[in-house]
């Protein structure tokens, strides 16, 4: 489910039991993620966690015009990174995208955030923790 507000950008709206914060937006139940300027919003295909998931979005994620392009592609898994290379750690979940590295994880509820899922959350007491607190690693 997606939608936008008119500030200049688009926020792919996720629901789930928990509320995140993100880019200073909360909702209860819902998480919103910024996901790029108007102009790079179209409405296409994706392969996510190994199916064809179709909606509005950014143009580097929904990178197939329809179902069926993305569902050729999907069966010729060598285009797939995610299938391919299994980039994402910590049960982390991929999406095939068209900007470099050509995927990217979704780390919400593993425990671990970065690139690839790879780094453990910090603990919420950890007083030597400096910088921005992960939003992949907000639980409430």
């Amino acid at each position: 489910m997606s939608g936008y507000w008119d500030i200049g950008y688009v926020y792919t709206v996720h629901l789930g039991p928990v509320v995140l914060p993100f880019d200073k937006f909360y909702l209860l139940g819902i998480m919103l993620s910024k996901g790029c300027e108007l102009d790079q919003m179209r409405y296409g295909c994706r392969i996510y966690n190994a199916q064809c998931s179709c909606g509005y979005g950014c143009k580097s994620e929904y990178r197939y015009d329809n179902n069926d392009d993305c569902k050729l592609a999907l069966k010729g898994r060598r285009s797939d990174i995610c299938s391919r290379s299994k980039p994402c750690l910590n049960e982390g979940s991929c999406s095939q995208i068209s900007s470099e590295p050509g995927f990217k994880c979704r780390c919400e509820g593993t425990g671990f955030y970065g690139t690839y899922c790879e780094t453990p959350c910090p603990r919420s007491d950890n007083t030597l923790f400096r910088g921005q607190f992960p939003y992949e690693c907000v639980v409430i």
